[in-house]
């Protein structure tokens, strides 16, 4: 079964989407599983995994309702404030949902880098152990010190880092070496997971096949397939791109592969990670 790893539904009229502004147009419109559908059924694409786009626990809801009635939603990953005593009895409520599957504070949107390093995390963080739950890391390479930190005090939890921690490939090689590094050192931690994703929305207007090649092959390189799930982050995708073209640009750029490693690139390691 092919998965998409990571994608999104939404209705800017809900109100509690921040970064989601009339000035987004492309975006600024409620996007739903039907919209999906015909690209879905084109690339091949038979479940998803829904990530949330608010830190509300009102948006969570709302994704769990849709997937009820949603077949081709496998699984929702959605926000908890983590920090807050009333955490662990949160997840606890949300992990009666069958698809409820992980959760991912946005912590590039959080002013304070090292908030994921903060020890008052542990118990939010051990109910979702004990739910065998697991954990989306929406982060830049600025971030991973204090992930890795994070990453070592759980060493039960399934991490996963979202967008190949957002490499800047629109600013060409300049930052890559920082980049390729903090993959590189996320990569050494068994149980770090990574989402081949995103990496359109990154590049600038005109990216071509060889523009994302050099930071697949490092996201490959570092993770292996046994650790990499492919994402079309859609619709944020539209944004640089469109689902077709990045389903068909990730398939040739891991077209060295085998077919078993594929599908799990494709399929397998989310169907695993995510417990769907």
């Amino acid at each position: 079964m092919h998965i998409d790893a990571h994608q999104h539904y939404w209705d800017p009229a809900r109100g509690d989407y921040e970064w989601l502004t009339p000035e987004l147009k492309i975006l600024y419109r409620p996007f739903g599983p039907a919209d999906l559908a015909p690209l879905r059924e084109r690339a091949g694409i038979e479940r998803t995994v829904v990530v949330q786009a608010a830190p509300t626990i009102d948006e969570t809801r709302y994704l769990l309702d849709m997937a009820r009635d949603e077949p081709s939603i496998a699984g929702v990953v959605g926000w908890v404030p983590l920090l807050l005593p009333t955490a662990p009895d949160v997840i606890d409520a949300f992990a009666h949902e069958p698809k409820f599957k992980g959760v991912r504070p946005m912590l590039q949107d959080i002013p304070d880098d090292t908030w994921i390093a903060n020890a008052e995390l542990a118990p939010a963080i051990e109910a979702l152990i004990a739910h065998d739950l697991a954990f989306d890391a929406l982060i830049y390479a600025r971030h991973v010190e204090h992930v890795e930190t994070f990453a070592t005090r759980f060493p039960a939890l399934r991490i996963v880092v979202d967008h190949g921690a957002k490499p800047p490939i629109r600013y060409g090689r300049a930052d890559w070496q920082t980049w390729a590094d903090a993959i590189t050192r996320l990569a050494r931690l068994p149980h770090v997971h990574c989402k081949l994703s995103g990496l359109v929305t990154e590049a600038a207007p005109g990216w071509t096949e060889a523009t994302l090649q050099p930071y697949v092959e490092h996201l490959l390189a570092s993770f292996g397939p046994a650790r990499l799930m492919w994402g079309s982050d859609w619709p944020v995708l539209d944004l640089n791109g469109d689902y077709l073209l990045w389903h068909s640009v990730a398939n040739t750029l891991l077209a060295s592969l085998s077919d078993n490693e594929r599908d799990a690139v494709f399929g397998g390691n989310a169907a695993a990670f995510y417990r769907l």
